[in-house]
């Protein structure tokens, strides 16, 4: 019964976790979910679909503060592609440009039936989580059950060059963000060279280059603030979002004090068109460390948990993935 009441404490998290990308709007179904996941968990039925062992293992969690170069290629100063690179700024000046104007073109598709114009590069999303851990122990009930919990609240959806707000460019800013301290316009990149951790430049041969870039470490990113934030779509305001579940309760301090999330170690590597400066290809990860403390569910009392989380973007977004998601289909 122990291992299943950690069970518990991890679903209900696990589903803060992942409304974050969806934004506060969406917490009451978020939290319908949960219940629902807790529900199944108290009866058993997650058996039907999980393991049903309990063995638990693995070493602490914890993000670190180290901040390792995952890049296997490093910058070098040179002619690429036709390009002249001598220095990080100059490879970052590059890739702000090509973001700008790629996201500057659109193209008409239909969708139920009308012809809307969105992004001509759009994108697929896709969600892992991984190394869930209960008091520093990993549990295979619980890694088990996380992902058929995640995959009935994470619906994929198609959307421009991260960071983005919505795949129709005139839509593309904050929006409703309660972390709304900028007008953010995101159909132009605020990232900067002090951003950069490392990053590289490759000449393809055939009239594209490849960038690859590793943005600086940060901790509780927020869109278009800091160096994840400006360069991925990073989670935001999770404290927020674990504070609304009503529960989700904490034996010191509250949602702000007890739950933090570490970005490191992700990349995003691009191919870029020299004659026209517009990105063709391009695959985004971000990868974060989810840490909570002194959580309690019910009679659970002072418990830790922490995951990881990794968010992939690929582009241009296959014809398959556009119409499943969306139901849109390029004209």
């Amino acid at each position: 019964m122990k291992k299943v009441l950690k069970a518990v404490l991890c679903l209900a998290l696990v589903a803060a976790f992942v409304a974050s990308f969806a934004g506060c709007a969406k917490i009451n179904y978020v939290t319908n979910g949960t219940i629902k996941a807790i529900n199944e968990v108290k009866s058993g039925d997650w058996k039907n679909g999980g393991a049903q062992g309990g063995a638990e293992g693995g070493e602490e969690g914890g993000a670190g503060n180290e901040d390792p170069v995952v890049l296997e290629a490093q910058f070098e100063a040179g002619t690429y592609g036709g390009v002249e690179f001598a220095s990080v700024e100059d490879v970052v000046n590059y890739y702000v440009e090509a973001y700008n104007y790629t996201k500057s073109l659109t193209a008409e598709y239909t969708e139920g039936g009308n012809t809307v114009t969105y992004y001509k590069l759009l994108g697929e999303e896709k969600m892992e989580i991984g190394d869930v851990m209960i008091d520093g122990k990993a549990n295979s009930i619980v890694n088990n059950l996380v992902p058929s919990i995640m995959d009935s609240m994470f619906n994929p959806t198609p959307y421009g060059l991260v960071p983005c707000y919505n795949r129709n460019p005139d839509l593309d800013n904050n929006g409703e963000d309660e972390h709304k301290k900028n007008d953010w316009d995101f159909r132009t990149s605020h990232f900067t060279a002090e951003d950069v951790l490392a990053c590289f430049v490759k000449d393809n041969g055939d009239g594209t280059i490849t960038i690859g870039i590793q943005p600086k470490a940060a901790e509780m990113a927020v869109r278009g603030e800091d160096s994840q934030g400006r360069f991925f779509e990073v989670l935001g305001d999770i404290g927020g979002v674990v504070a609304q579940i009503d529960m989700v309760s904490f034996t010191q301090g509250g949602a702000d004090e007890n739950v933090k999330v570490t970005y490191k170690g992700g990349t995003g590597i691009v191919k870029i068109d020299t004659k026209t400066k517009e990105i063709v290809e391009g695959d985004y990860e971000m990868i974060s460390v989810v840490n909570v403390t002194h959580a309690s569910i019910a009679v659970i009392k002072d418990k830790s948990a922490s995951l990881n989380i990794s968010y992939k973007n690929h582009y241009p977004a296959s014809d398959e993935f556009l119409e499943s998601s969306k139901g849109i289909k390029r004209k």
